[in-house]
């Protein structure tokens, strides 16, 4: 069971880290589509505004005599190496102009004005294809006016589109994905809240009670297949179990006469013959009658009254007594109490502790005590002094027809019968045994 719970993966876990990346990759999918968008609307030299504030701060300078002056250093180098087109032309809020580049010819006339251009996306006309940017840009110089273009780098327009509109998807993302960690297991709760009832009433069926079958209101419609398909296959069960059952009690009925037959006519054979057969037919009938309780248990577990253990052990003792000393053991009976009463079923509890001393009487090697002890707790105890049971038998002398030694007597069905009475009645049935005898304890 353990290791089955750790291969069944959490629904809960499944549907939150896959709706996650759903939801994650959607708004990837239109953080990306909206850039590869922009690229196509907005001007090709926007990609030039990652890098063109390092450049300037590196380039420009202002001379009192010649104004603003352009120096080709390391940073304007390499951006001109990656866009061989570029050119610029920057000015001071006062005027004071400089220009790099081939600057178009259409925008030329535009140098005086630079400094009067805060934002703009500058297209040209009919039959001009060069676009120009303008924007402002704090340098050491202060703010200064730049026109710029001769960007044809589509990589870079994307980049910079992308770390742009990061201070829109990164919040989203940080919204979104805890939502979904939190809002799934609700949502999973919320629609599997029909199988509650079903997880519940799963471990309470037995086929062996007619009518068992697994709900299948408010449960999810996908669902609702398996369980229909579980319940047919609870009925075809319940049809075998009960044709069973009706064919050994038939047959346990059918034993009843000849064996009392049987009875009769060796009771009226002469000779030594006669006490052996009647054994013999004393154990058949056992065996029929254990058959006949064994099937009819399920029938009458329901019946629940106030029943007292202490006196039921004691009757018990009492009535096998005869047959344990003629078997040649002592047997004696203990309480701790005077009275424990429980709800019960007042003829299945004694049929369980009377299986268990005729199981010591047959089994028990014929010597020593049998002893029957009722405790303070409730719990009887049913001891031997018999060889013990194997260990690696200890749990299969509770299964109907098992029997520790082939060739010995009985249908092996009175320990089996002990363990159904008890489950019925919400108990548990300990076995501890050693070479020098088995200790059988009820707890109720």
């Amino acid at each position: 069971m353990r290791a089955q719970g750790k291969s069944n993966p959490s629904l809960w876990w499944q549907l939150s880290w896959q709706l996650s990346i759903v939801v994650a990759a959607m708004i990837a999918v239109v953080i990306i589509g909206l850039c590869i968008y922009g690229v196509t609307v907005v001007s090709p030299g926007i990609g030039l505004l990652d890098n063109l504030p390092a450049t300037l701060d590196e380039s420009l300078s202002l001379d009192p005599q010649k104004g603003l002056i352009i120096t080709e250093g390391p940073a304007l180098r390499a951006l001109q190496a990656e866009n061989q087109k570029l050119w610029f032309v920057a000015s001071t809020l006062d005027g004071r102009a400089a220009t790099y580049g081939n600057v178009p010819a259409v925008y030329a006339e535009l140098s005086r004005y630079v400094h009067m251009m805060t934002d703009a996306d500058i297209r040209g006309g009919t039959g001009i294809s060069e676009v120009a940017l303008a924007e402002t840009i704090d340098t050491a110089l202060g703010p200064i006016r730049v026109m710029f273009g001769g960007s044809s780098h589509v990589r870079a327009s994307f980049l910079t589109l992308l770390v742009g509109t990061a201070p829109i998807y990164i919040p989203l993302l940080a919204v979104i994905l805890p939502a979904v960690f939190f809002s799934v297991p609700r949502i999973v709760r919320r629609a599997l809240s029909g199988l509650s009832s079903v997880v519940k009433k799963a471990p309470e069926i037995d086929p062996r009670q007619p009518g068992s079958k697994l709900p299948v209101e408010d449960v999810p419609r996908e669902v609702v297949p398996l369980i229909l398909s579980f319940n047919s296959i609870l009925e075809r069960l319940e049809e075998q179990f009960r044709a069973r059952q009706r064919f050994l009690i038939d047959a346990a009925h059918e034993l009843r006469t000849p064996i009392a037959i049987m009875q009769t006519r060796i009771e009226g054979l002469p000779g030594p013959e006669q006490q052996r057969l009647m054994e013999d037919v004393a154990r058949l009938g056992e065996t029929a009658e254990q058959l006949l309780a064994f099937e009819r248990n399920d029938q009458v577990n329901d019946r629940r009254e106030t029943v007292d253990l202490v006196e039921i052990a004691r009757t018990v003792v009492a009535d096998l007594a005869p047959l344990a000393i003629s078997a040649g053991y002592d047997i004696s009976f203990e309480t701790q109490v005077s009275h424990h009463e429980m709800q019960g079923n007042p003829f299945a509890l004694p049929r369980a502790i009377s299986n268990i001393v005729r199981n010591a009487i047959d089994h028990g090697g014929n010597r020593g005590m049998i002893h029957v002890a009722v405790l303070a707790s409730g719990e009887i105890a049913i001891s031997d002094e018999g060889q013990g049971i194997a260990e690696d038998q200890q749990e299969r002398i509770f299964e109907p027809f098992y029997r520790v030694k082939p060739r010995s007597t009985g249908a092996g069905l009175g320990l089996s019968l002990v363990k159904q009475i008890i489950a019925n009645h919400n108990g548990q049935i300990v076995l501890e045994s050693t070479a020098f005898g088995s200790t059988f304890r009820l707890r109720f």
